[in-house]
């Protein structure tokens, strides 16, 4: 997979061609496309959404994307959609394991499985966050999202995405984008894969406002990375498989829906490379909050409060003076559900591992565990280098809703608040 090709940008205009002059010009765009192809619009928005929101592609395809059987419903699996008859909220902070390996042939779709929902997926609104394991490469089978884009954050094991618009090769430290609608694969360079999903079924992911930063730092356009276009003509059968309002179907269709010799448009998947987000962190004092972390959120109605935001924390330096370093105590209104991809978090010193995850509602307080308060209290604040380090937080407005599969998982931690047990008080009223 090392040999594919990319172009990079970030919700710019791309174009594509596998074959030369397969895109429409001028006149013959887009209705009398070369090589007979017929011509396809791919709307990631309403029609009338402002310019500079609109997100729409053409594509140009040996066979229309109507050419497919009726659609039948099929089982859920452990996929679940909001909103969904969740078990009452509990206000305690959880904690789980990996995800264990599946045990029989298992492709990305039969391994999902959600761990918590929140919103409406019929009027745009929350997410789903999902964990996958499988083993099994998505060979006949080809699957796209109805209710929303799919950002996936690998832990273990690289994968192939192949999609209509080409293919895309991504690593754990890598992340990728599927837009909504967009059908594709998942194939497995290695054996066994793990990671985390998030379904956003509000506003699309886009890169933050960087406002007093400037005009560089955190993620850069220019990184994200979009592939070219590379068709199947033959093929087939394939079974076609969506998710409409929180339910699986499936239909027969009898050729390659990668079929797709040419593309132009702005609705494409990609992939980014968190090796090169810019951290931004204090020189002097204080603690900066993990919002300056942001790699792509997903707007609400309430200007600066996220639908969704996707923040990692990955190696950096820790230089400010007079500070306790790892995060700190803490109750915020906003709902965080962290991953583990490798290494040590600073703020747990055990169990929590990568491929694990933990969450934290609505005013749930969390923070350093004892023994890492330990450690920080104690420790000389010369500068210092975070590394062998990548966690992320999925954090949303909304509660988060677990499911009744992920409360009852054999790999929860059900003795993770006893992290805490040992902070003692240290209050003395004589020294100041």
């Amino acid at each position: 997979m090392d040999d594919y090709r990319y172009q990079n940008g970030f919700a710019n205009h791309f174009a594509t061609e596998a074959l030369p002059g397969a895109l429409p010009q001028g006149r013959n765009s887009p209705q009398r496309p070369p090589y007979g192809l017929y011509a396809e619009q791919l709307s990631g928005t309403a029609f009338t959404a402002p310019r500079h929101r609109n997100r729409r592609t053409w594509v140009y395809r040996i066979h229309p994307s109507v050419g497919h059987g009726a659609f039948s419903r099929m089982d859920n699996g452990g996929w679940v959609t909001a909103p969904h008859a969740t078990p009452p909220v509990e206000p305690n902070p959880m904690r789980w394991g990996p995800l264990p390996e599946p045990v029989g042939r298992t492709d990305f779709i039969d391994g999902l499985f959600t761990m918590a929902v929140n919103g409406d997926v019929g009027t745009g609104v929350g997410v789903g966050i999902h964990l996958y394991a499988c083993n099994t490469d998505m060979t006949e089978r080809v699957f796209f999202n109805s209710d929303g884009e799919m950002l996936l954050v690998p832990q273990q094991g690289a994968l192939a995405m192949r999609t209509e618009l080409g293919w895309l090769a991504v690593r754990p430290g890598d992340i990728v984008l599927l837009p909504r609608g967009l059908r594709f694969q998942v194939h497995l360079l290695a054996g066994f894969a793990r990671g985390y999903v998030c379904e956003n079924y509000g506003e699309a992911f886009e890169l933050p406002e960087l406002g007093p930063i400037g005009a560089n730092g955190l993620a850069n356009p220019r990184d994200f990375l979009a592939p070219i276009a590379a068709y199947e003509e033959t093929g087939g059968p394939y079974r076609l498989l969506t998710k409409l309002h929180g339910q699986l179907w499936s239909a027969k269709v009898r050729h390659s829906p990668f079929d797709v010799v040419a593309w132009h448009g702005n609705l494409t998947p990609y992939k980014y490379s968190l090796a090169h987000f810019a951290p931004i962190g204090s020189v002097s004092f204080d603690h900066n909050d993990p919002s300056i972390f942001t790699v792509l959120t997903s707007a609400s109605p309430l200007a600066g409060t996220a639908n969704c935001d996707f923040v990692i924390f990955p190696p950096r330096w820790l230089v400010a003076e007079d500070t306790f370093r790892p995060p700190w105590f803490h109750r915020n209104v906003m709902s965080e559900f962290m991953g583990l991809i490798h290494g040590v978090y600073d703020g747990k010193a055990q169990g929590f591992v990568p491929g694990g995850s933990s969450l934290h509602n609505c005013m749930v307080a969390h923070g350093p565990d004892a023994a890492t308060f330990e450690h920080a209290s104690a420790a000389e604040l010369a500068p210092a280098k975070l590394t062998d380090t990548l966690a992320f937080m999925f954090e949303s407005r909304y509660v988060l809703c677990t499911t009744r599969a992920a409360l009852a998982a054999p790999f929860r931690q059900l003795d993770y608040p006893s992290v805490w047990n040992g902070l003692e008080p240290r209050f003395d009223a004589t020294k100041r």
